[in-house]
Order: structure tokens, then sequence, then C-alpha cells
């Protein structure tokens, strides 16, 4: 897991992002029965024991009523859209129920608690899998119907989200998506300006800290790598940084592609690179895009198999090929295969 995706898990680690999330996201009628103070994080270590590739799980509680509610977030980081994504889903909730029961933890009713899982992409492709486990299941004959297992994900896209959207309301997982949405250095700017407004509370000390920390080693390092920052402590100055430096990130953003590619996602980013006959351009708009999916090492592994290759068609479908691989030894396999043709 990489800075950005470290710094995500961590934001969402607070019961104020939780909150903000069910509040401006999910709608539903019993997320006004929620009391929100109850809200309780549930550890995720018996997830690992049985699939350790999945990093990025939280899971929280909170009180509807006398009984408990459990809220799934899996959050899937720049991974493509996974079509069996329900199945998965399916898999997990179980494993939640089995440590519910061994650990005891049903409640007054002495049946398993409800559970939402919700599936939070932030991928550039929109996502196209299921959200329902039975549309990946033969029909079977009809007698068997009743025997089918059921299990739906709610989906948040956040690249579904208009702006106009997002800035209109004062939510701080809507100032997120804005974020990893945001087309350029005043775009994030003028978000970075909003957090710092609203978070001013002394018991907000540690939510600042995680989006500071987010900003500062994930976000703003993986969009803009070639920047040397000063030690920023508080929101504060990253606001006045990036007013005060606006001007310049702006032109580096458009230089490194990264503008086109937050705007457009990785493939008009990589066409527009090709109506410029920019070959140099798209090698470096590819490498930093191998440095948000599978980090730092990857993209240094790549960088030489890249320097070989002239089509410009290659590097788009090597961009292409980026999102549908499903880890690194995957991704490195097919760059390899370019190289050689």
């Amino acid at each position: 897991m990489t800075d950005h995706d470290q710094g995500y898990k961590r934001l969402f680690s607070h019961p104020e992002m939780i909150r903000d999330l069910l509040r401006g996201f999910v709608t539903a009628d019993w997320v006004a029965q929620l009391d929100f103070t109850t809200l309780e994080k549930y550890p995720t270590e018996f997830i690992d024991d049985h699939l350790r590739h999945r990093r990025g799980d939280v899971i929280w509680r909170v009180r509807r009523g006398f009984e408990w509610l459990y809220l799934y977030l899996l959050l899937e980081f720049q991974s493509g859209v996974h079509p069996f994504m329900a199945a998965r889903v399916f898999t997990y909730v179980d494993l939640l129920y089995q440590d519910l029961l061994r650990n005891r933890q049903l409640g007054q009713s002495r049946r398993l608690p409800s559970v939402l899982p919700i599936v939070l992409y932030n991928g550039r492709r929109r996502w196209t899998a299921p959200t329902d486990l039975d549309a990946l299941i033969e029909p079977g004959p009809a007698s068997l119907a009743a025997y089918r297992p059921q299990t739906r994900y709610l989906l948040i896209d956040e690249s579904a989200y208009a702006d106009a959207e997002l800035a209109s309301r004062r939510n701080l997982v809507a100032a997120l998506f804005r974020l990893e949405n945001s087309r350029g250095p005043e775009a994030v700017r003028e978000v970075v300006a909003a957090l710092t407004d609203w978070l001013t509370e002394p018991d907000q000390e540690e939510l600042r800290r995680s989006f500071l920390i987010w900003l500062r080693e994930g976000f703003l390092k993986a969009w803009l790598p070639k920047v040397s920052f000063p030690e920023l402590n508080n929101l504060e100055e990253v606001r006045n940084m990036l007013t005060e430096r606006v001007v310049d990130w702006t032109e580096q953003w458009k230089q490194e592609g990264l503008q086109q590619g937050l705007q457009q996602g990785l493939q008009q980013g990589l066409q527009q690179g090709l109506q410029q006959g920019l070959q140099q351009g798209e090698r470096r708009l590819l490498l930093r895009q191998i440095h948000r999916r599978f980090g730092e090492a990857v993209a240094t592994r790549s960088a030489p198999a890249l320097e070989r290759i002239e089509q410009l068609s290659v590097f788009e479908a090597l961009g292409e090929e980026l999102l549908d691989c499903a880890d690194e030894t995957a991704w490195l396999a097919r760059l390899q295969a370019a190289r050689e043709k």
C-alpha cells in the first residue's frame, strides 16, 4: 500500500469521516436513526489472516436503537474494476459474521447484525461490475432459485460526482472527493481552505493531522513528484503555500500531463499526448500512473523498459493495460512483452 493509500485508510479511521460518508452519500431513511455518538471501529485482523491481499478494509459499527449496524468499507485504490467484487464482498461479510460468532458479539436478539458493505472506488475508469451477487450466478433450474445466495454492496464511485455538487456540501468526505477529482493546484487550494475553516475545534486535532499527512505525504507528492516541499505542520501552512506558488505549480502540472490525467483519466491523457506528438510526455505520464498504481519501486523497475519503447500507440495500449493488471507481477510481465515486440 502506498503513502497515498495509507493516508486514505487513516482518514476513514476517524468517526467524523464515517458520519459524513453515511450522511452525505447513503440515501436511506435509516441513516437518520443512527446514533453517531456510538460509532466504534471494529478490528479487521481476522480478514488479513484469511485474505492477506486485503489491506484497505475498514469496519465500523454504530447503534440503531438497541442493535448494532455494521459498516464494512472496502477501499479500492486505483486497482481497476473487479468484475467479481460481489463474490468477494460475500466472502468478507461471512468472515465478519464468523468473527462475531466466535467472539460472542451478537445483540439482544441473538441474531446476526445488519451489515452495509460499501465499495469506495477512486479509479479513473467508471465502475462497471455488477453490485449484486445474483448477477454473477448462472440461472440454473427454477427449483434452485430459493437457494441462491444474496449479497449486494453499495458502490460509491468518487469520479461520478460533479465538482459543483460536491462543493455545495459542508461534508468532509465530499471535500476528499473534490481533492481526488481536482484539475489543478487552484482547485486543491480551494478545498484546503475549506478544510482549514471547518476543522478548528480542539477535538479535531487528530483529524486535521490525518488530512495533513495524506495531503503532504500522499496526494501532493504523487501528483507533483518534482516539487521540493517545505516542512508543513498544519493545513493553514498548506493553504498558504498553495496560494504563494499556485502559478508555478499550475505550469508544472500541465507540463507533467497531470492536469489532463486528473481531468480525463489515463486514456484521455495519453490521447492528448499523442495528438501533441510528445513521446517523452507520454512516458512521464505513464510513469506517474505506475507510481500511483503500484508505488515508487515498480515505477523505477518499469523505467528502463519504457525508455526502449518508441511507438506512441504502445504507450496508449500500456496505459489501458495498467488499469487491468491485478498486481505488479502481471504489469511487469506485460511491460516486458511490449518492449520485446
